[in-house]
């Protein structure tokens, strides 16, 4: 059977060969996009299943019958979860290979198929809905998959800003809704209005970690636009809720307030009326405070959908945001732009226009700010102008005897719509670096300011018997509110420690204090906690220097004037010791000192979370006495108390422990390093939070997230969890309402099971030596051949197309951290990335075989297979090596060997062959499997469907490979490459 494949695939081979260019670009065009169809119709198949499966495994209802079945109060259960901390950080990593013009398209073809779904579908309908899918399919077959420019952080950023707006603000509060019904199911209360037991970071324009595009400027701007977009979902839920309620009846609290406000705008009208002077005028201040009128002007967007149906509806509108700002300004170009959010794009830089496009910028803004600086003869002639359209406005209104009394909900909203439409007016005058005025009775700043008048009416609602309305949209933004904050994604900084040091260095050269790099790990925690208690800035103004350490300082004095309702964390990568934390904490204080001189008011916020990333496998062992250091320190104890509600934040890297030492044995460290650092914390009775900066793929600590949150040391999950989603997982996991809803639910599940019924740890100690074995055995056979063998790199070179991932611009980062061609400096994702176009996703196995056969050698296999049963993290670290194994294909690695390698290296191919097939002998051992993934059959089904349409992209890409790297310059040839490169990594579901 194998050697008939292999014939055929050698004739597939010849044939190919033979195909023009023209031809070969069509076949992996067609071929592609039937794998990113394969993938939107399996995605399908798992929601509709879902959906219709009452006892759905994992599910809120599902964890909490087991919990209490195995004796856990209902108290107790309600107690633990309403504590429940959870951060999903979305990451602009670069593994999002479709450009975001398909990704729409990609999304209206799921849309189309859950409509396909209603069984009240006419034939008629059905004929519709096939028509609508071939004019989806043939728009992708004439668009351009490839994108022509590198995206800017600020594009990366806005793609965040279109998962949060399309699906996530739909997902949260139906996944609140589903949570609050089934805890009141088990324990007779609902989870509380304001609880939030997931919400959401973002690191997409404050990573700057290796990124020289991501600037203190990119950093500010992005956060403003952040709040720009959280305040216009907010205007379009007020003006819904303007529309629904529209009853009379309220408390007496309410009732004052909204009377209160009335003559608030008469008294308005009248001053503004003597200035003017004018019937005319008078007209126009009419519809300038229409926005507070007791009925909305138009209906507003979906306001005659229930909210209920949020989560399911078609999702086919595409509201035009625009923002006038400079947020795309490349070096200090001034001039206005339009920002998109959710605007299908012709290319990567344009919109679509849409007949039922709306802006939020109404009619009286524009008024507002037409007319506020103009001279009165301008003034007049504007006024003028407006007269015929004002007049058809009146055509619109209903008239004066058919409006409704007193509506005090619609008054009181429409006040809080005035309040918030200011407040995005001041975040656009910011964004255009205009100046603008600080009075805080005009703007909601916190989330707790707009929560106080959305609660007053929930309140008045449930008080005067109308609960039912208060519970339904009302309650939804409520815990939107909760949810996103004034932000929506809270913005982490991340940057490389060296770059703090290089900081100091300029810092203590000018002071004559010597150079701070030269000073042992003692002087500099001296100096540190010295300065950390005085009360002055120690940076002076005058002081000059280099311009990457300007930007470093640059980037503190934004933190500094934005503050932690803002920004989340602070990311130190390639943290190594104490004085690498401390550092930062002296940076931002001296910062908030500064530029509260400056502002001669307390900077907004508080300081920043310091958070160490722990990444190589040196750092992970060091980890737990980094933090008994810093914990030792009393003012750093103290602070943590003190501003961080005693809970220390440490982040521990995946991906380059992975690159540095192998999967399995980055694997065993990360578990001892979390170990070590939830025991020096509570060594000094500090709560600890582990931050998962986990990638997509199974090399980069990727998987699934339930396996991978039960599988971590007992005690490392106390109610709090941080995790990463990057790159093309953020579009496959939160992409669509329905799977976010879903996604959220087991990322919730997932950390409840792992608080209240913690996973086991090694049943013995013989276990823990078991493992050290086979993690030195395995390092050791992954080091000597990434690291030591002189071939390696050539190697990897030839048979991968690591060299021309580039043209993808699939990011806005550079692919190596440091201009060197080694390993070493090489970044995870396009090592991942490079393996995985040819199947053989070496990185995620290399050593593994080895270190497995060396235990089986030395007498463990027994324990092994007890390891495997008993041990949940052993468990999970073998099926996620067996996953992958089942992916990787040695024949078609093989034939890229074959035809791109030189001979001379060759040798080595069949050496990384052996030990694959040896991962996959003991593997199957250790789990008593009798083939490949055995316990997973609808993985293995899958990778079967896929392969008649993998096999001949990857033969494609291999011929392509040899034609181009003779003809280096042809872009077609170019362009033909990058679409089998899509292709296959829509076929193997993840890229790096």
């Amino acid at each position: 059977m194998e050697e008939a494949a292999n014939l055929l695939d050698k004739q597939l081979a010849t044939d190919i060969s033979k195909m023009t260019l023209e031809d070969a670009v069509s076949l992996a065009r067609a071929f592609s996009h039937y794998l990113n169809f394969m993938g939107i119709a399996e995605t399908h198949h798992r929601v509709r299943k879902a959906r219709h499966d009452e006892n759905l495994s994992r599910s809120c209802d599902d964890t909490f019958n087991k919990l209490i079945q195995t004796g856990v109060s209902p108290e107790e259960l309600y107690d633990t979860f309403c504590k429940q901390e959870v951060e999903i950080v979305l990451t602009a990593h670069p593994t999002q290979i479709n450009r975001r013009t398909l990704q729409y398209k990609h999304v209206r073809i799921a849309h189309l198929l859950e409509y396909n779904d209603r069984p009240d579908l006419s034939h008629e309908d059905k004929e519709m809905l096939i028509e609508d899918l071939v004019r989806e399919v043939t728009a992708l077959w004439q668009t351009d998959e490839l994108r022509r420019y590198k995206p800017t952080p600020v594009d990366e950023a806005r793609a965040g800003l279109h998962i949060v707006e399309q699906s996530l603000w739909k997902a949260v509060p139906h996944y609140l809704r589903r949570v609050s019904n089934v805890l009141k199911k088990h324990t007779g209360k609902p989870l509380p209005l304001t609880c939030t037991p997931i919400k959401f970071g973002s690191w997409m324009g404050g990573d700057r970690d290796g990124n020289p595009n991501v600037t203190a400027k990119v950093t500010r701007d992005v956060s403003l636009l952040s709040q720009w977009m959280a305040i216009d979902l907010y205007i379009r839920e007020v003006d819904n809720l303007k529309f629904e309620l529209s009853i009379n009846r309220c408390s007496d609290t309410l009732a004052k307030l909204a009377q209160e406000i009335l003559l608030q705008e008469s008294e308005s009208e009248d001053l503004h009326s003597e200035k003017w002077n004018s019937s005319i005028n008078q007209t126009l201040l009419k519809h300038q405070n229409q926005h507070i009128s007791a009925l909305p002007a138009q209906l507003p967007a979906g306001a005659y959908l229930p909210a209920c149906t949020e989560c399911s509806d078609g999702g086919s509108e595409y509201p035009v945001v625009k923002v006038p700002g400079n947020i795309n300004r490349q070096n200090d170009k001034k001039s206005p732009v339009q920002l998109s959010l959710s605007l299908p794009k012709t290319e990567d830089g344009g919109s679509l226009a849409s007949p039922t496009s709306q802006s939020s910028v109404t009619g009286s803004q524009k008024l507002n700010r037409s007319s506020s600086s103009q001279h009165p003869a301008q003034r007049k002639l504007f006024v003028e102008s407006q007269i015929g359209r004002s007049n058809f406005q009146k055509l619109l209104e209903p008239s004066l005897h058919q409006r409704p009394g007193f509506t005090p909900y619609r008054v009181f909203l429409g006040n809080v719509k005035d309040k918030l439409l200011k407040t995005q007016r001041r975040l656009e005058l910011q964004l255009e670096d205009l100046p603008s005025e600080h009075d805080p009775r005009e703007y909601y700043e916190t989330t707790e300011q707009l929560l106080e008048p959305l609660t007053l009416c929930y309140e008045s609602l449930h008080s005067c018997g109308s609960g039912i309305l208060a519970d339904g949209r009302l309650a939804d933004l409520i815990r939107r509110v909760a949810t996103f904050g004034m932000v929506l994604m809270k913005l982490d900084l991340r940057q490389e420690a060296s770059r703090h040091s290089e900081t100091l260095d300029a810092v203590s050269k000018y002071l004559d204090m010597g150079l701070y790099t030269e000073w042992d790990e003692e002087k500099k925690l001296e100096f540190f906690t010295r300065e950390l208690k005085g009360k002055r800035p120690l940076i002076p103004l005058s002081i000059e220097v280099t311009s990457d350490v300007k930007e470093v300082l640059d980037t503190f004095r934004v933190a500094a004037e934005l503050g932690s309702d803002s920004f989340g964390a602070y990311v130190i990568s390639m943290a190594s010791n104490a004085s690498d934390v401390l550092a930062v904490e002296l940076l931002q204080k001296d910062a908030r000192l500064s530029v509260s001189g400056e502002l001669g008011r307390p900077c907004p916020g508080g300081t920043l979370r310091v958070v160490p990333l722990f990444e190589t496998v040196k750092d992970l062992r060091a980890a737990g006495s980094v933090i008994r250091k810093l914990l030792s320190i009393d003012w750093y104890r103290e602070h943590i108390i003190k501003n961080h509600n005693g809970h220390q934040e440490v982040m521990v890297g995946y991906s380059d422990s992975g690159k540095d030492a192998g999967r399995f044995t980055a694997a065993w460290e990360l578990y001892k390093a979390q170990e070590d650092v939830v025991a020096a914390c509570k060594e000094y009775g500090i709560k600890v939070t582990l931050f998962h900066g986990r990638g997509g793929s199974i090399g980069r600590g990727g998987g699934p997230t339930y396996l991978a949150i039960q599988s971590q040391p007992p005690g490392s999950v106390m109610g709090t969890l941080r995790s990463t989603e990057q790159g093309e997982m953020v579009q496959a996991k939160f992409g669509l309402p329905q799977t976010a809803v879903r996604q959220l639910e087991i990322y919730t599940t997932a950390v409840l099971l792992a608080t209240m019924n913690p996973p086991l740890p090694p049943r013995e100690e013989k276990w823990r030596h078991v493992m050290e074995e086979i993690s030195k055995a395995s390092c050791n056979y992954y080091r000597s051949t990434v690291y030591e063998n002189p071939d390696f790199l050539g190697y990897f070179q030839e048979a991968t197309p690591q060299a021309e991932l580039g043209f993808l611009n699939i990011g806005s980062r550079p692919t190596r951290r440091k201009a060197s061609t080694g390993i070493g400096h090489l970044r995870a994702i396009p090592w991942l990335f490079a393996w995985t176009q040819t199947r053989f996703v070496l990185p995620a196995w290399l050593g593994v075989g080895s270190g497995l056969k060396d235990a089986c050698d030395k007498g463990y296999q027994e324990d092994l297979k007890a390891m495997y049963k008993e041990w949940p993290f052993f468990q999970s670290t073998i099926d996620l090596i067996e996953m992958v194994v089942a992916k990787a294909d040695i024949p078609i690695a093989k034939h890229y060997e074959e035809m791109l390698v030189s001979e001379s290296r060759r040798a080595l191919g069949s050496q990384l062959r052996s030990e694959l097939q040896t991962t996959e002998k003991f593997v199957l051992i250790v789990s008593g499997h009798e083939k490949l993934s055995d316990n997973n059959r609808s993985l293995r089904r899958l990778i079967e469907n896929r392969l008649p349409y993998l096999n001949p992209l990857n033969l494609l890409q291999v011929e392509i490979l040899q034609r181009l790297r003779h003809d280096d310059d042809n872009h077609k040839l170019r362009d033909a490459l990058l679409i089998t490169i899509n292709g296959i990594a829509a076929g193997m579901r993840n890229t790096g």
